[in-house]
């Protein structure tokens, strides 16, 4: 331990972490921990210090909802020993929420599903010779060890049987748990999350996540787990208390989502659909074909593969745009209308459409966007006789509010990140009439929106659904096209009623127990002295979304306190920006809103012009927050290196500014072969991720777009970046 306590001296983060990873360290060199000793000798020998800490300087955070991160070895990890007490933890909540019910001859039950991911090492961290009890390791291998768990603890565990080769998506978790009538559920997920991450995600009753104060009370129950009570899957099937899951309830989750059809007639968009390599198959696309649309499945992504071989950086993720290429490559051959494609677990919608009827060119939607159409959707043809009520998280696109109000709904629109507390508000509604000062009940509901692609338009289930939104946009889509129209056509109809407003969202990846803890110290500093300036306009109004005297009031657990992590700057009646670090991932997200005058009330204002114009605001607000945000944890990034995929983490960003770009532009001075540049430049950025030269494409054009001199300088560069 002293070789250890040596190298964890000279990392640049708190003494305290490094007291706790030496005390983690040495628990896991016990002998309860034996299979794991020939990975984490390797990390010593090998002088891994960086890798060590991170793996051992915590216990992996139970957050709002259970634990997610990196698959491997020691306490900060997600593998079979910190998924067990999650499980041990949730079976103690569900005893303090149901007492006595077990005595009662009730039975508390839950329901058990997984997605697509096997742990396999893909970023390469681990010794491949040595035994590796994680290596492998399915969703689904995971799933059967927390049914374990749970029939020794006397909880009934529905799950899908052993021979199936099927899945249950997130959305139809939440719906089966309701349907069941069971006490609650896990999924075994990490969503869009990177191949090597796994995790899981507790639900309660509703088909809901708790929240605060109830989900830390949860979580410390979780962290007070000191002996876990377990039995083999085999073991906890031949008991009885592992039943299967019945196809029935998949039949019942496909027809609530049909049952939210507002255009039955409509039935002629042709659509290509993505599962990028998960679970959307079973959602998404037989919705749409049981409704009767001819649907085409993009074949290379089609496979339940959670490397996600044939997604671009593997990152199965609909707001990535490269993620649908090859779906809109499909259907520019068979001459669909609509591209869809859902995450791994089948909760987010990514969309892209023709831009003109006829013509091959398709555009991408963000998630405001989509939200922006599914609610003028579903808002224009919904039932008569209700006054709608519209949810959206607080980061989510004004235009959402805007398009609401215009229809007379009323619109919640403050909600915290996270969609639970969408889940939060239909269980309110539901249970006192009232939510958020305005009175209805769930008749009321249209849908809630989360920027992040997340929509939900029945409250059947208490998480967002994929399903029912394309179902919405399939319908919307197929109204426009009778009129030689498109969804391009109605978002242009929006902004032209309700102003341009232009979504920018950047997020800033720092890694390991340096880069948490950069992330805190950007919170901290911005919430004690916020800035009076940002990007040369006056920040006129500051909110902390923590401050107890703030409308949310006083804070309510540690985990309202987390969710409640959130800056907002008002930069004018027209632009914002919101700072939060993500729940999920190693992450600051910037949000920078800037919102337009609506086109029909400007004379002779031409919608091309005004979206430029508010875009290119956008943009360089963002990047001048992200610098300022940066430059107050000691890294200097300039403008281009800022526009390098939000996939590659700051500190290589860092390094493509002050190392890589130098070095290339002396080389390409010093009249080297293109070629050879390139093959020295591949060497350094392995570490960027998969694709690494696409992932740095943005940057280098946006450096390439600052020059103004030295054209054989440029074309060098042009030429070792293949741009």
């Amino acid at each position: 331990m002293h070789r250890v306590q040596a190298g964890f001296a000279a990392l640049p983060v708190r003494e305290e972490l490094k007291i706790a990873a030496l005390a983690n360290l040495e628990q896991w060199l016990g002998d309860a921990y034996a299979p794991y000793h020939p990975q984490i000798r390797a990390m010593i020998e090998k002088e891994r210090w960086d890798l060590l800490l991170d793996c051992f300087y915590q216990v992996l955070p139970f957050g709002t909802g259970g634990r997610r991160g990196p698959v491997g070895v020691g306490p900060n990890r997600y593998n079979p020993q910190t998924l067990a007490a999650s499980v041990q933890g949730h079976v103690a909540w569900l005893r303090l929420l149901y007492p006595g019910q077990e005595g009662a001859g009730k039975q508390l039950s839950v329901v058990l599903a997984w997605d697509v991911r096997r742990y396999l090492d893909a970023a390469g961290l681990y010794e491949r010779t040595l035994p590796n009890p994680c290596m492998g390791l399915s969703s689904r291998d995971f799933a059967e060890i927390a049914a374990g768990v749970y029939a020794a603890n006397g909880v009934r565990v529905v799950m899908l049987p052993p021979e199936s080769e099927t899945f249950v998506s997130t959305p139809e978790l939440s719906f089966a748990i309701r349907h069941c009538g069971a006490s609650g559920g896990l999924n075994i997920s990490a969503s869009h999350n990177p191949p090597d991450d796994n995790g899981g995600k507790f639900y309660n009753a509703l088909g809901g996540q708790e929240v605060p104060p109830d989900d830390e009370r949860m979580a410390q129950l979780v962290e007070q787990v000191e002996r876990v009570e377990q039995i083999p899957f085999a073991a906890a099937r031949a008991s009885g208390m592992v039943v299967d899951y019945s196809p029935d309830i998949h039949a019942a989750y496909i027809a609530a989502n049909l049952a939210t059809s507002l255009s039955p007639e409509v039935r002629d968009t042709h659509v290509v659909f993505t599962g990028l390599h998960g679970t959307g198959d079973t959602t998404v696309a037989e919705v749409l074909a049981a409704a009767g649309f001819r649907v085409d499945i993009e074949p290379t992504q089609a496979s339940h593969d959670g490397a996600f071989p044939n997604v671009p950086f593997r990152t199965p993720n609909p707001e990535v745009r490269a993620s649908m290429d090859r779906a809109v490559a499909l259907a520019q051959e068979v001459g669909a209308d609509l591209v869809m494609a859902c995450d791994p677990d089948a909760d987010r919608i990514g969309l892209c459409a023709r831009v003109r009827a006829g013509e091959p060119a398709f555009r991408f939607f963000t998630g405001n966007e989509i939200g922006a159409l599914i609610t003028e959707y579903r808002l224009t043809y919904g039932p008569a006789g209700v006054r709608p009520i519209v949810l959206k998280t607080e980061v989510t696109s004004d235009l959402i509010r805007r398009v609401g109000l215009r229809h007379g709904a009323r619109v919640i629109g403050e909600l915290m990140v996270g969609f639970k507390y969408i889940g939060e508000a239909l269980k309110r509604l539901e249970a006192d009439g009232r939510f958020a000062g305005v009175e209805g009940t769930l008749a009321d509901f249209c849908v809630g929106i989360e920027e992040s692609h997340g929509v939900l338009v029945t409250p059947s289930m208490r998480d967002k659904d994929a399903a029912g939104a394309a179902l919405g946009l399939a319908e919307h889509a197929g109204r426009l096209k009778r009129e030689g129209r498109t969804l391009v056509d109605a978002l242009h109809g929006l902004w032209e009623r309700e102003g341009y407003l232009h979504n920018e969202l950047i997020s800033t990846v720092m890694r390991g127990a340096a880069g948490r803890g950069r992330i805190e110290r950007i919170q901290q500093q911005f919430r004690a002295d916020p800035p009076t300036e940002i990007g040369g306009c006056a920040v006129t109004a500051f909110h902390d979304r923590s401050d107890p005297a703030g409308p949310l009031g006083p804070i309510r657990s540690g985990t309202d306190a987390a969710s409640r992590d959130m800056l907002v700057f008002q930069l004018g009646p027209d632009r914002r920006i919101l700072l939060r670090p993500s729940g999920t991932e190693p992450k600051n997200k910037v949000y920078v809103e800037v919102c337009g005058r609506p086109v029909a009330e400007m004379v002779g204002a031409d919608l091309a012009a005004e979206q430029a114009r508010v875009a290119a605001e956008a943009r360089a607000l963002a990047t001048a927050f992200v610098q300022q945000m940066l430059a107050g944890v000691g890294i200097a990034l300039p403008a281009w290196a800022v526009q390098v995929s939000d996939l590659v983490a700051v500190e290589q960003k860092q390094h493509a500014a002050e190392v890589l770009l130098p070095e290339v532009l002396a080389r390409v001075a010093s009249g080297d072969a293109p070629e050879a540049i390139r093959g020295w430049v591949e060497q350094q950025i392995q570490g960027y991720g998969r694709d690494p030269l696409r992932l740095l494409a943005p940057g280098i054009q946006a450096w390439l777009a600052e020059q103004t001199g030295a054209a054989g300088e440029r074309a060098g560069v042009r030429a070792v970046f293949g741009l």
